[in-house]
């Protein structure tokens, strides 16, 4: 069945059977399509696909790097706007000055979400090297994580909305990680105006699990987000060393600039080198431990932005959630509609494990054995004030 003849099903109300194990249809007026976008070096084609619901709400998936591409949300007024940072083609994100400081613009992160120190870890004794692509640290999954490879995809209309199944095999030794990793990652776009990210996993050989979603937040549209107000539903965040690395302290946000837990403007306390935190990072660029008990879908954090009214809500299932302030955006990318992304013109919600969590024991353990399933359940709904 073709993806327009699936639209058209969908827009009629119509149930159908049998389409990816989904067996009935309530009425949803959610459409998913399809195009071309471009390209890899070797030729091989990408896809984007394009989910929308009945309120107009529209999200666009790559299959390179299951990258969200593009994120079209309402403001106080009705007025649809791109609330995510990446470009307008394919050439942005596979280019060699992007791929050299690789920012990961709206990329699914594997198999290792943030840093691993000295881009090294200990597992059944056995110790694996990895990239140092961080110097002097692994980050994300190393030279070509899951941000840089090809999904393979499967639309799906779903009781819940539109969606995308993102499947990929990461073979045993790719990055340096042990074991075939089999995963499975569904981008929902519901009825109450949320794109939900479900990522499943499994393995054939102990490995590390991590996965997270990096997309760039700016819900003016452009410019800086230093006026945005942020929650954070975290009572301790996990300081780090000068490589960004965590102590192993779990410290109280309280008296700090990273207490959250009263809605406070990024730009309030962001410069307060008064704590190397903030200066080895030039701003923030951390993990804070989550309230709600990790496995259970609870609030991780509320962005809003006064000028347009728009709130974004960030739930997951994860133990924790790096919050980053783009301070390593510098004008070198030119973005969607002539954009140039210039420091702390966007911020990233990362639900996942605490970074170094292999070479931490008391952290949450981020290993994944035969016989076991990943979970990491991320919600990022949308609506106006």
């Amino acid at each position: 069945m073709k993806l327009k003849q699936l639209a058209t099903l969908a827009l009629a109300g119509l149930g159908i059977a049998g389409l990816a194990g989904c067996t009935s249809m309530s009425k949803s007026p959610g459409t998913i399509s399809q195009a071309p976008f471009g390209k890899t070096a070797d030729g091989t084609p990408v896809e984007i696909y394009t989910l929308r619901n009945g309120h107009g709400m529209e999200a666009r998936i790559m299959t390179y790097g299951g990258i969200l591409q593009s994120l079209k949300v309402p403001d106080k007024s009705g007025q649809f706007g791109d609330v995510v940072l990446g470009f307008d083609d394919l050439d942005g994100y596979v280019n060699t000055n992007y791929v050299k400081s690789c920012p990961y613009f709206g990329a699914l992160i594997g198999r290792y979400g943030n840093r691993i120190a000295n881009g090294k870890f200990t597992l059944d004794g056995v110790t694996y090297p990895l990239a140092v692509n961080n110097s002097p640290n692994h980050l994300h999954g190393g030279l070509k994580g899951f941000d840089k490879v090809l999904w393979k995809a499967m639309p799906l209309l779903t009781p819940d909305g539109p969606a995308l199944e993102l499947t990929y095999v990461s073979k045993d030794g790719e990055e340096g990680y042990p074991g075939n990793l089999s995963v499975r990652a569904v981008y929902t776009l519901t009825e109450d105006n949320a794109l939900k990210l479900e990522f499943t996993a499994t393995t054939d050989k102990d490995t590390l699990c991590n996965l997270t979603a990096h997309s760039y937040f700016n819900l003016r549209g452009s410019g800086g987000v230093l006026g945005h107000v942020v929650y954070i539903n975290a009572d301790k965040f996990t300081p780090t060393d000068s490589t960004l690395i965590p102590t192993g302290e779990l410290r109280p946000v309280a008296g700090t600039p990273f207490d959250f837990r009263t809605p406070t403007a990024i730009g309030a306390r962001i410069n307060d080198t008064n704590y190397d935190q903030i200066k080895f990072a030039n701003g923030y660029d951390d993990n804070w431990v989550l309230n709600h008990p990790p496995g259970k879908l609870g609030l991780a954090a509320r962005l809003s932005e006064p000028t347009t009214g728009r709130v974004m809500e960030v739930w997951t299932t994860a133990p924790g959630v790096q919050f980053y302030t783009g301070n390593f955006l510098d004008g070198t990318f030119t973005g969607k509609g002539g954009w140039v992304y210039q420091f702390r013109n966007g911020c990233c919600f990362e639900p996942q494990g605490f970074p170094d969590s292999p070479n931490h024991p008391d952290f949450p353990t981020t290993e994944l054995k035969p016989g076991e399933t990943y979970h990491n359940t991320i919600v990022y709904k949308f609506s106006t004030e």
